[in-house]
């Protein structure tokens, strides 16, 4: 579920009446083309920039990690330490919760930054490093309650849902342009919003307007307030996050027109949502939500966005639940496609200490490459659309010839076209197992293997980022013929395979909906929320004997899931009996499930 309606809707509040902001009739490539024009001269990153954002550090939302002053150090020291091994980053995001609950963004939470954040601003300024702050558009409660009180200020603004603040009406919009100010005034040059909706009303304005003129009101009111503010802060980076469009819940919703091209004139850069998994199946879980921000950066490139301002937000390291205590699990394809994806924010979250200085090194070199090639803005995306789950991937054309960062979401060994790729050309970096081959500009991958291919000047063996020993990709797969029953109910499908294959055996299956569509289940978020394999369940046996599973997505996972994989190795399997496969769904809605079976071999 996307986050900001989650929150909502954890609060009575429903996802069915806060749509996203959608296009209207009125709009038309040249509207998009003038607003484009206009953004590109007032806004946007003028150079390509590194933000390490503290969030997934701590977590207040999917977790119970507060952030505190001993947190945020811990990580600004971290910073610190990595560039030392040549990570460049050029600001420090202090993400949600900082303030205080009474303080209405004016003072910094009283127990966890008791003498307010001056230890931090100066830290910051004595390291190069340009501090950046967290605020919530109107939202002013989750699920858990309020997280900022309504000050007298703020009481004629107050709307009907008593979560949102009307922007239009009253002074609570006055109150946080100085809020906004008096912060600048300290030395912060990055501004982060999140969690917009403008839908909020007065009491009294509710019978005065439409809902669409609500909200085209509150949206005019609140970029003549970015705007003033860049106007007179004129260095400053204004961030946009959850409520400003995007279809975030899944990917397979054919794209549509979300994002107002307006936003593009007050913000510098858009995200494209929170890291979750995809709905495209696969047995390395990291690699699905990798897909996920590969799709997502493609619809908002469809909604007009050029791809150096939107802001992908994948790279998370952290060991908290909104991350799915990922930590450093295959790590470096997240941080590779971070950068690859051509965006010019490139934003690092979570607990850097879980870097040591040999992989900040590789960080410091993967950075410089990209690094290089953002700066000549030629990034493209090629292939298919990601949440097709066919191959696809993200070109850069730089001045010593171009680099292609490829995945194949397959479950078969696939060869792709690297559109404009030519002369000589190196593999710079693999997940480990299957060896890449390039043929003149095509490329045979693996499944599920992602690839970067430099051209020319960039196939020289400096540029080299080696092979991810972590991450173990088939050198052969082929897809076995079963024949999935339903047992007695749609919930439950079974199979028998009486060729049992010498080799491991991978099972895939989805979830889906009435029509057909992948049906996303939510088990709910720690520390009370329950592991994804307790509701999408694989079990394999052999004459009634259970045999031994490895799965990856047995996590408790705020966003949901809509399939489930694992794998038998052959080593727990006897080749002359048969293989019986059972997938079960405890979803109490009404759908079906489908299942795939391949015989893999590493």
């Amino acid at each position: 579920m996307e986050r900001r309606n989650f929150l909502k809707n954890a609060l009575g509040c429903g996802l069915a009446v806060h749509p996203l902001v959608k296009a209207t009739g009125s709009w038309n490539a040249a509207i998009v083309k003038a607003a484009l024009g206009r953004a590109n001269v007032a806004t946007g990153p003028k150079v390509p920039v590194f933000v390490y954002n503290n969030w997934s550090a701590y977590d207040e939302l999917s977790d119970n990690v507060p952030q505190t002053e001993q947190l945020a150090m811990r990580e600004l020291s971290e910073i610190i330490r990595l560039k030392k091994s040549g990570v460049q980053i050029d600001y420090y995001v202090m993400d949600a919760f900082w303030f205080d609950k009474g303080g209405a963004y004016r003072e910094w939470h009283r127990q966890h930054w008791p003498e307010g954040p001056g230890k931090w601003l100066e830290g910051c300024k004595a390291n190069n490093i340009k501090p950046g702050m967290w605020f919530s558009t109107n939202l002013i409660a989750t699920q858990s309650g309020r997280f900022l009180e309504v000050i007298d200020e703020w009481k004629d603004s107050l709307g009907t849902d008593p979560n949102i603040m009307c922007l239009f009406e009253g002074g609570y919009l006055n109150h946080l342009a100085g809020s906004l100010q008096f912060w600048y005034d300290k030395g912060v040059r990055l501004f982060k919003f999140d969690f917009a909706y403008f839908e909020a009303v007065t009491p009294g304005a509710k019978g005065k307007y439409s809902p669409e003129q609500i909200k085209e009101k509150n949206k005019a009111a609140f970029m003549g307030m970015l705007r003033q503010f860049r106007e007179k802060n004129s260095d400053v980076m204004i961030t946009g996050y959850n409520g400003f469009g995007g279809d975030m819940e899944n990917t397979f919703t054919p794209f549509r027109k979300t994002v107002d091209a307006r936003w593009l004139e007050v913000f510098d850069t858009l995200y494209s949502g929170d890291p979750r998994f995809s709905d495209v199946p696969m047995m390395n879980i990291w690699r699905s939500q990798d897909n996920y921000s590969d799709h997502m950066v493609n619809q908002f490139a469809y909604n007009g966005l050029p791809l150096r301002r939107i802001d992908n937000c994948a790279f998370m390291i952290g060991k908290t639940g909104t991350c799915y205590y990922r930590a450093l699990q295959a790590w470096k394809g997240m941080l590779i496609l971070e950068l690859a994806r051509g965006g010019w924010l490139n934003v690092y979250h979570g607990n850097l200490e879980l870097l040591d200085d040999q992989q900040g090194r590789w960080f410091a070199r993967t950075q410089g490459l990209f690094h290089e090639l953002q700066q000549e803005d030629g990034f493209s995306t090629f292939g298919e659309i990601p949440g097709n789950g066919k191959p696809y991937g993200f070109s850069a054309k730089g001045r010593k010839g171009m680099v292609f960062t490829v995945v194949n979401p397959t479950q078969s060994v696939t060869e792709i076209g690297l559109p404009g790729g030519s002369g000589v050309s190196r593999i710079l970096y693999a997940d480990d197992g299957f060896k890449p081959v390039m043929h003149g500009n095509a490329l045979t991958l693996g499944p599920e293997q992602l690839v970067v291919v430099g051209f020319e000047g960039y196939a020289a063996v400096k540029y080299d980022l080696g092979v991810d020993e972590t991450v173990r990709i088939p050198q052969s797969i082929r897809k076995l013929e079963t024949a999935f029953s339903d047992k007695g109910s749609q919930h439950h499908i079974t199979a028998t395979i009486n060729k049992t294959p010498h080799t491991d055996v991978r099972i895939l299956f989805r979830q889906l909906d009435a029509t057909g569509k992948p049906y996303r289940t939510w088990g709910g978020a720690p520390p009370d929320g329950k592991k994804m394999d307790e509701w999408l369940n694989i079990q394999v046996t052999q004459e009634g004997q259970p045999v031994p599973l490895t799965i990856h997505y047995d996590k408790m996972i705020w966003s949901g899931l809509s399939w489930a994989a694992g794998e038998v190795h052959s080593k727990d399997i006897d080749p002359k009996k048969p293989l019986q496969i059972d997938c079960l769904s405890a979803e109490k809605e009404k759908i079906h499930l489908e299942a795939e079976v391949y015989a893999v071999t590493y």
